[in-house]
């Protein structure tokens, strides 16, 4: 080696060994690489270069310094780079390996190796080749180097070269096989990257037009297109444009953004965008970013090493040795760099200490001006060699001529602070003293202040700028959030927002507003709406694109968090921000999260928040193509198993979607008719097949369409350019409209104001009392298309399901009271009329009357006759319901459409009175038909009524009806009878009730009444657990007695059946009642043993059922006969009630007056 030059190590080689490395690298120079400039590697120097200059680049010089020739052992610093390059040059592969690997792990990478061992193309030599020996040079009939393997030295495998490293004879083939077969794919693809190459190679006339011509740009390669796809995309994922690269790698899906190899094999990678931007005026590469790939020319074509191709590899060879030069005066500008901000912050220290330590002034300072302060010789020239000692390379500022040159303008010449940024610091009064700045350092030592910890540091330097503050607020805010208490970390958000907002660098935004999402673990109602409140803040003002950027990366990562509140703060603010979104974002990426979050999430709150912003993004979305995901949505929502995402859809989803689809036009042409042909498949299931859950949803929400579907109405209506604003318009009645279920329901405000609603609603009522619909397209749909297609549903609804006419009657109550009242006399009540056509030639059942008994009377009746409640309104639906009882009676028809009337009439006991009314004709109708079918209605109408009402009312009628001479109608009064013992507790309307049913049993015209028979033990079955238990004891229980030992004596075998079949469902269910001893002995078990020999005979099957029963009550009755003392309680009750009341009351004096511990007692154990 040359005497000047440092080995790395530390460590000296002998001299046989150095003169022996010397003679081996003279030897295996070639003249061929003497001419070339050949290195080897793709940042090694020539190997006949001096190595010195390289080794001695970390060593510090200064005065002082000692040549190191002369030195010879000295122990020297050498700087880890250098280790490097001479590790590399010297092929000690494995060592620089090892370096590598621990300066990674200290936090320390060195760019040389990383850029060494992250090149696969270093790799790729014959394995025969010495290491010395890698001159590559490509004269007219020189070789490429054969490529041994594509394997990065990650996946060598060096235990084959180790000592312990001895492989089987057939391992050893296996992996060669292996390299084999690599290599060739590896040639294969080298091969084709270079015929594109060649194909793609523009021809030398086409070249010198473009040269000759700036103006003509040279057409972009294929290979250029996919360097320049790679570099892009590497700075957007640089630059946290993380979903721009993500769009921009699938608009490239045929290119792997992971791998520069894909690019191509024979190209070299450059540095970044920034970098080629930042030395956009040199057309040299850093030595750094390349990498040389050696190919063997057996696998090339023989044309394809063209003269023009060698010379241009000549050309990049010698171009190297340049390009390490400039590399190793990069590092030393670099350390230059360092040297001098470290002299920057030693003379800060300095100013720092100048203004610490009091400085003796003179009495009289001539070189001084006035106001300056002075230094005294002795203390400026202490303080002089202070800084020269300290900073050997720090010089002061020389005096010019004509300017002061006292020590003390040399002394404030050397400690001027180079960052004239910074404001002045303040002026302070330094005390008359002659103390040392040495024992004034000391002094001050004491005083608690450090500045070497971070958090010093940060106290230390106060922030002179914005900028400075936003950058100190991005350092220090990570290590203050972990630090304040949960329940007051909401304080902090304005600051990480202002932060976020203001920082520059992208990275620590990102980490703000990550800290910001997770601020709080769980975060209640309040804070979320304050992190909200920020959120919004922050998209006002940064824009879109940086929400989109930096704010949805937020929300997404977040979106399966295990915690609901935090999946909750996702849904919520998803909505929040929807106005600040780029149109594109957010009708696909956020519609989507939402969508998924709908779709999977299991917390009904969560949902719950889903749907309503799923509302805010229907509000703001202006692409038609979204229409039908919109749709589908609407229908997820509403099958949802909650009642709260149910209810936020009513409320906020589908009055949005239906009014973007009014603005498409799909709101009578799509929407409505969508939801009525579900209606029309569900109801063509059948009876059996039918769910009422499905019907229930669509119902409810053409039932939120109703109030779009009414501004549709208004709005396109022939008056609509004439509504003028003005103070003489009638205001809207507080009753006009139903209660809507949010505001977003109310036409008021889908209109635009209550005023103009009250506008509109003038020239509506006036238009169709004298002008007619001609010309209002929108009214004619509803006339012509949506009321005929709604009666038509409306028939084909099973009448017995109280749910379904429940659902269609308040859907058609809520169109005509939308709608107003002059709609529903002119166009809603004459249709049902035409439908229902009550007429006399209509009374017979063969004359085609089947519509009164389909669901069509009692969705008229309910829905649309109980709309208005004013007199008229009444009377007409007095007289269509006794229109209907006379008909469907007269004609023998079931009774079951009548019947869905009365029970839905019968819950609002507003039309109690009303009902009555139609009974009481009923009762005094000449008919026979018509009164049962009275009798047979006030049961339907008893429950709920007041007690006062069934005295004056029911009553009364009941025992018009049983004084009657028809037995059928005495019998259709029993049901209600029942149903009274059951429901009052009057004891006088009871005792009356008693006698009449007494005389129905006791009285001989009744004893053969088969039919009566069968109706009281029904009814004492279906009213005997409801039942007063004395009316049960006293009367049910005897009387069923006596009824089941007539049955015994009963010769008609089929009557016989009848009434053991009753009895035996009566005895059934007041089995479970309590039932006394006395009673139990006397009436129960005879008549049960009775009932048994009837079905011994009838049916053996329930004679089983009854010994069962039988012997269980017969158990009962014994076990109170030994634990009972005839007309006293049990003793076993007793005591154990006895038991319980005193711990009650020892638990109870044991409590203080706290009403916190009293609410304890009371509480369930867990």
């Amino acid at each position: 080696m040359a005497a000047g030059s440092v080995n790395p190590f530390n460590v000296s080689d002998s001299d046989e060994e150095a003169e022996r490395r010397r003679d081996g690298h003279d030897a295996e120079r070639s003249p061929s690489a003497e001419t070339q400039g050949q290195n080897l590697g793709p940042f090694s120097p020539r190997a006949d270069a001096e190595p010195g200059p390289l080794l001695l680049s970390g060593i510090r010089t200064g005065p002082g310094a000692v040549d190191p020739a002369g030195v010879g052992g000295a122990e020297t610093r050498v700087s880890v780079d250098a280790i490097a390059a001479q590790l590399l040059r010297d092929q000690y592969i494995l060592t620089a390996l090892e370096l590598h690997t621990e300066l990674l792990e200290a936090g320390r990478e060195l760019p040389r190796l990383r850029d060494y061992f992250s090149n696969p193309g270093n790799f790729e030599r014959q394995s025969g080749t010495p290491p010395a020996c890698k001159e590559q040079g490509l004269g007219p009939g020189a070789a490429l180097n054969r490529t041994g393997s594509i394997s990065t030295l990650d996946s060598l495998d060096f235990t084959r070269y180790s000592d312990d490293g001895n492989r089987e004879t057939d391992e050893r083939v296996a992996v060669l096989e292996f390299e084999l077969r690599k290599a060739k794919e590896t040639i294969q693809a080298l091969r084709t990257n270079l015929t594109e190459a060649a194909e793609c190679e523009i021809p030398s006339q086409e070249r010198k037009n473009y040269k000759s011509s700036p103006e003509i740009q040279e057409p972009i390669r294929p290979l250029e297109k996919r360097a320049l796809n790679f570099l892009v995309n590497e700075y957007l994922l640089k630059n946290e444009y993380k979903l721009s690269s993500i769009t921009f790698s699938d608009e490239n899906d045929d290119q792997d953004f992971e791998l520069w190899d894909d690019v191509g094999l024979n190209i070299s990678k450059p540095p970044d965008l920034l970098q080629l931007y930042r030395n956009c005026g040199s057309s040299q590469l850093s030595p750094r970013e390349t990498a040389d790939v050696g190919v063997d020319t057996c696998d090339l074509p023989e044309n394809f090493i063209s003269q023009e191709a060698v010379q241009r590899i000549e050309t990049i060879q010698e171009q190297e040795m340049v390009q390490e030069l400039e590399y190793q005066i990069n590092l030393l500008n670099s350390e230059k760099q360092s040297l001098a901000e470290k002299i920057t912050q030693l003379q800060s220290e300095i100013e720092g200490m100048q203004r610490s330590v009091s400085v003796v002034t003179p009495p009289a300072c001539p070189s001084s001006g006035a106001g300056r302060p002075c230094v005294s010789g002795v203390d400026a020239a202490h303080l002089h060699h202070h800084v020269d000692s300290t900073t050997p390379t720090a010089t002061a500022t020389p005096a010019t001529p004509g300017s002061d040159s006292s020590p003390s303008t040399q002394c404030h010449g050397t400690f001027k602070s180079p960052s004239h940024h910074s404001r002045s610091p303040g002026h302070f009064h330094q005390p008359n003293r002659k103390l040392s700045p040495a024992f004034h350092q000391a002094l001050l030592s004491f005083c608690h202040t450090s500045a070497d910890s971070r958090l010093g540091s940060e106290v230390s330097r106060i922030a002179d700028s914005e900028d400075s503050v936003m950058l100190m607020l991005g350092r220090c805010l990570p290590h203050i959030v972990p630090n304040v208490l949960l329940a007051k970390r909401e304080e902090l958000i304005p600051l990480i927002l202002c932060t976020a907002c203001l920082h520059p660098e992208p990275k620590e935004r990102d980490q703000l507003l990550h800290i910001l999402f997770n601020l709080i673990k769980r975060p209640d109602d309040d804070q979320r709406q304050m992190i909200l409140t920020g959120c919004v803040a922050f998209a006002r003002h940064v824009g879109p694109t940086r929400v989109e950027a930096e704010l949805l990366p937020q929300c997404w990562e977040q979106i399966n968090h295990k915690y609901p509140e935090r999946r909750l703060l996702v849904a919520e603010s998803c909505g929040a921000l929807a106005p600040y979104l780029p149109k594109e974002i957010r009708s696909s990426l956020v519609l989507s999260m939402l969508q998924q979050m709908l779709a999977e999430d299991k917390v009904d709150l969560v949902r719950e928040a889903v749907v309503k912003s799923l509302g805010v993004i229907m509000g703001y979305i202006d692409d038609p193509d979204k229409y039908s995901q919109g749709f589908e949505l609407m229908l997820l929502s509403l099958g949802d198993q909650s009642e709260r995402v149910v209810s936020a859809t009513h409320q906020v989803f589908i009055p949005a979607f239906a009014a973007w689809t009014t603005e498409l036009g799909n709101l009578q042409s799509h929407l409505i008719p969508s939801l009525l042909s579900r209606i029309e498949k569900l109801l063509q299931q059948g009876e059996h097949g039918f769910d009422e859950h499905k019907l229930h949803m669509f119902l409810s929400a053409l039932q939120s369409l109703i109030p779009p579907l009414f501004a549709v109405v208004l709005q396109n209506a022939p008056f609509t350019s004439r509504a003028r604003l003005s103070s003489e318009v009638t205001p809207i009645e507080v009753t006009r409209f139903p209660r809507p279920a949010s505001p977003l329901q109310d036409v008021a405000t889908l209109v635009g104001s209550r005023e103009l609603l009250a506008v509109l609603l003038q020239l509506h009522e006036h238009q169709l009392q004298h002008e007619g619909t001609t010309g209002w397209d929108s009214l004619l749909w509803v006339v012509n298309q949506l009321l005929p297609r709604l009666i038509e549903i409306v028939g084909g609804v099973y009448v017995a399901s109280s749910t379904c006419v429940h659902e269609f009657s308040r859907f058609f109550w809520r169109l005509c009271r939308t709608f107003g009242k002059t709609f529903t006399n002119a166009k809603v009540k004459p249709q049902f009329q035409e439908i229902l056509r009550l007429s006399e030639e209509n009374v017979d059942a063969s004359a085609g009357n089947g519509v009164l008994t389909k669901a069509t009377v009692p969705i008229y009746a309910t829905g649309v006759l109980t709309c208005y409640n004013q007199e008229e309104d009444r009377k007409l639906l007095v007289g269509f319901l006794e229109d209907v009882m006379t008909t469907l009676s007269l004609s023998h028809a079931p009774l079951d459409s009548l019947k869905a009337s009365f029970v839905e009439l019968g819950a609002n006991p507003a039309y109690h009175e009303l009902l009555l009314t139609v009974l009481w004709f009923g009762v005094v109708h000449t008919s026979a038909l018509v009164r049962c079918t009275a009798a047979r209605m006030f049961e339907l109408t008893l429950r709920g009524m007041n007690e006062a009402l069934i005295d004056k009312r029911v009553a009364p009628a009941l025992i018009t009806l049983c004084s009657g001479p028809e037995f059928s109608v005495r019998i259709s009064t029993i049901p209600a009878f029942g149903t009274i013992m059951e429901t009052v507790t009057q004891r006088e309307l009871l005792e009356r009730v008693k006698m009449q049913l007494a005389s129905f049993l006791e009285d001989p015209q009744y004893q053969d009444q088969h039919s009566l028979h069968m109706e009281i033990i029904k009814t004492f079955g279906r009213v005997g657990p409801n039942a007063e238990p004395r009316f049960r004891d006293e009367f049910v229980l005897p009387h069923l007695h006596k009824l089941a030992l007539v049955n015994n004596v009963q010769t008609v075998e089929q009557k016989r059946m009848d009434v053991a079949s009753q009895l035996f469902e009566a005895y059934s269910a007041l089995s479970c009642c309590f039932i006394s001893e006395e009673v139990m002995v006397n009436h129960f078990l005879p008549g049960m043993r009775c009932l048994r020999s009837d079905m011994e005979h009838l049916s053996p099957e329930h004679e089983v059922i009854l010994s069962s029963m039988i012997k269980e009550c017969e158990l009962k009755a014994e076990s109170r006969a030994m634990g009972e003392v005839p007309g006293s309680v049990s003793i076993a009750a007793s005591l154990v009630g006895e038991d319980a009341k005193t711990k009650f009351l020892s638990k109870m004096g044991q409590l203080t007056t706290s009403g916190a511990m009293l609410a304890n007692v009371f509480q369930r154990k867990k």
